[in-house]
């Protein structure tokens, strides 16, 4: 497929969209990103023999055992994104544990939703594009991944040196812009987006305008424990993290869903997070989950805020 966009009706959108296109594009181009650009540019040309995306780790491999010129060659491109937070993936051989084990999510996600195959997916917040490689299994017509880093767009280059899927597309927009594909996508995936705004509503209401009607929104939420619908906002950082906003309830998550005008909604997870999920690895050596809970007490964040939870929904337009 050459441009996705030339599915897109609305002439005015799509002039929207590559205007957009324009403007970020000298994103890739900054000076900040050399490195990132540089592995993308040196990783070395290998035959790709197999491409699996229905186990746990995204997965390439060759006909034969890399040379040890080609392995060292790799390892460089593959160690510039340290850290590598999405996961797990294995290149050649080269195991990546990412700080997230994402296959539990998306082992967690698959059975409760709408089939994927021959239909218009979103990923808003796409990251590298793990969960964009593992829909791929499902058999969908396109899968257009949003993310507004282009870090990870560069490590999404990386990915298809060798994948070389032309159903996935990147785009550097974020879930602000999913009005301008109105009736466009059959099913949206946003997770781990909503806290990160502070208009969760207007992002919902965004997404139900970029839904074809019957289409299917899956979420993830941070969120914390609670009867009431109510939601957290915190003063600063919330477990060490920037850019919190608003950590619902699952019952407040219910409401904003209902709000904006979805349907058929379906709480199918509500746990607190584990480190088993998130943690420090050899291959994302940062802090991680459980540096950010309170040492004497892990109900509660270092800030001594609620620990966090993880509600997983799925609604309907």
């Amino acid at each position: 497929m050459k441009d996705y966009l030339d599915l897109l009706s609305n002439k005015e959108s799509r002039e929207q969209i590559e205007n957009l296109r324009k403007d970020r594009s000298v994103w890739r181009n900054d000076p900040k990103l050399d490195l990132y650009r540089k592995a993308v540019a040196m990783a070395p040309a290998i035959e790709v023999a197999t491409k699996t995306y229905n186990t746990s780790a995204v997965s390439f491999e060759s006909p034969s055992t890399l040379d040890a010129p080609t392995r060292i060659e790799l390892l460089k491109s593959l160690e510039a994104f340290i850290p590598w937070k999405k996961g797990p993936f294995s290149f050649f051989g080269i195991e990546i544990d990412s700080e997230w084990q994402s296959h539990l999510k998306w082992e967690r996600i698959l059975p409760h939703i709408k089939s994927l195959e021959g239909k218009r997916i979103a990923d808003i917040g796409c990251h590298n594009g793990y969960f964009m490689y593992r829909m791929l299994h499902e058999n969908p017509a396109l899968v257009v991944g949003f993310e507004p880093v282009a870090k990870h767009l560069l490590a999404f280059e990386l990915l298809q040196t060798y994948a070389k899927e032309d159903r996935l597309f990147f785009e550097l927009l974020g879930a602000e812009h999913m009005h301008l594909y109105e009736k466009f996508f059959d099913r949206v995936f946003c997770l781990g987006i909503l806290y990160h705004h502070t208009d969760p509503i207007e992002l919902l209401r965004k997404i139900h305008t970029s839904l074809n009607t019957g289409g299917q929104v899956i979420i993830d939420c941070q969120g914390i424990d609670g009867e009431d619908p109510v939601a957290l906002m915190p003063q600063s950082r919330y477990a060490n993290a920037k850019g919190i906003w608003w950590l619902p309830t699952k019952s407040c998550l219910v409401h904003w869903l209902s709000r904006a005008k979805f349907r058929d909604i379906n709480v199918f997870y509500a746990e607190k997070l584990n480190p088993v999920e998130q943690r420090t690895t050899k291959w994302a050596p940062i802090d991680s989950l459980s540096s950010f809970l309170d040492p004497l007490d892990s109900n509660f964040t270092k800030e001594g805020y609620p620990a966090p939870w993880r509600f997983y929904v799925t609604a309907t337009k």
